[in-house]
């Protein structure tokens, strides 16, 4: 697969940079202008999916009209749980291509696999629908690009699903740095810790009756159907996924840009391995990343065979600055001085329903994007570079100015992918 040229790249960092103007002066991007107008839904993907059909359903004036998923037992369950909460029984389809033709659905909501996120975001917008997309949102940098380039192209709104941008305590912290409570903030330290088990050595079986296979494939190239690969361990394998970084470091990376007010790195290193279990993982368990953005620095460490992740939580970051530092979890956050004495704090907590509230406003017109598309994969962008530096062994070094890697024919193939027949993403 070929690197993409340096305009394209070029007219995405630009582009992203006017985001909020875009959104602004276009009030015909929201197909569902008025307040009173019901907001009619597809989710996608129903696995990480039962969690935008409660968010959705929990909100008034809004109609969760179909189901998908190519796993029969999830659809079924997903629309006994819609039709319990609001007396309506869903449509139920395994291939979204179904969704698309459907002029009565405003909006598609993505719970996929990553290999999935951009090719459906991109045919959505194509056929007219604002979306939804769970983080990454893409599968690698190519489809970075094409994502923004869709919504633009469509005139769509399109969020990420980086759901601690909706956060109100998230939002008062970064707030506290970018008014100057620390003065220059000149680091980030993000991390994350889990305690997952081996995936084992998956064997080449028979394709559950319950699975439409070839669909969960869709415009991956095609693999014999292994029985440890559906429906979670396709994070730790290349072909479908991006490992922690893509899974969890996203989430951590993204406040921690935000934080920082950078956007584009000109170096990214990563360490780590696979140290934990021997078995079908390809992407490494322990990981240490680094984002050089010129006049401040963030770092990831990932930890995905032990929970004891740093400041005694398995998530957060904290922020270094001349004034002091700030540490913020998902529980809050804490101001400390130079001496580490504690200055400030304020209480949170875990809430993707705001994320999802803010989708459907940004629809009827009454509020931007929390995580605007190419807002957000310009984080997504510090996972797949860092995820090329640890696959290549290179450090990976980046022109700012046009997000284009830099000397690295190695990582620049790796940039994209190659796609089965038909399923080519285009814009």
């Amino acid at each position: 697969m070929s690197a993409p040229t340096p305009i394209s790249r070029r007219v995405f960092f630009h582009q992203a940079a006017l985001t909020t103007a875009v959104l602004a002066t276009r009030p015909r991007l929201a197909a569902a202008a008025s307040p009173a107008r019901t907001v009619r839904l597809a989710v996608l993907g129903l696995h990480r999916g039962e969690a935008h059909l409660k968010a959705y359903l929990s909100q008034p004036g809004v109609a969760v009209a179909t189901v998908c998923d190519v796993d029969r037992r999830a659809a079924e369950k997903a629309a006994a749980l819609v039709e319990k909460t609001s007396g309506r029984r869903p449509q139920i389809v395994a291939d979204f291509r179904r969704i698309l033709d459907d002029q009565a659905i405003d909006a598609l909501s993505i719970a996929t696999p990553n290999h999935w996120h951009a090719p459906a975001t991109i045919l959505a917008c194509a056929a007219g629908k604002h979306v939804y997309v769970e983080k990454p949102g893409s599968h690698n940098g190519r489809e970075s690009e094409l994502m923004v380039a869709a919504a633009r192209k469509h005139h769509r709104l399109v969020q990420m699903g980086n759901q601690r941008r909706s956060w109100p305590h998230m939002i008062e912290a970064v707030g506290r740095l970018h008014s100057g409570a620390l003065g220059k903030v000149h680091s980030a330290r993000a991390w994350y810790a889990a305690d997952r088990g081996s995936i084992g050595r998956g064997q080449v079986a028979p394709v559950p009756d319950w699975l439409d296979y070839s669909l969960w494939q869709g415009p991956a190239p095609e693999r014999p159907y292994r029985d440890n690969v559906v429906h979670y361990n396709w994070h730790w394998r290349w072909h479908w996924g991006g490992g922690e970084l893509a899974n969890n470091g996203i989430h951590a990376l993204d406040v921690a840009r935000w934080g920082l007010g950078a956007d584009c790195p000109r170096r990214v290193t990563c360490g780590g391995g696979r140290y934990r279990f021997d078995d079908d993982q390809e992407t490494p368990d322990t990981a240490l990343a680094t984002f050089d953005f010129g006049d401040s620095l963030a770092t990831w460490e990932g930890h995905s065979c032990h929970p004891r992740g740093l400041e005694g939580t398995g998530f957060g970051l904290t922020f270094e600055g001349e004034g002091g530092s700030l540490r913020l979890l998902d529980a809050g956050w804490q101001q400390f001085d130079p001496k580490q004495k504690l200055v400030a704090e304020g209480a949170g907590s875990w809430d993707d329903r705001r994320h999802f509230e803010n989708f459907i406003a940004a629809i009827r017109g009454e509020a931007k994007l929390n995580s605007e598309i190419a807002e957000g994969q310009k984080s997504t962008r510090l996972c797949h570079w860092a995820n090329l530096a640890w696959r290549t062994g290179h450090t990976v070094k980046v022109d700012p100015a046009t997000a284009q890697i830099l000397d690295d024919r190695a990582a620049q193939k790796l940039w994209g992918r190659e796609y089965r027949r038909g399923w080519e993403p285009k814009v």
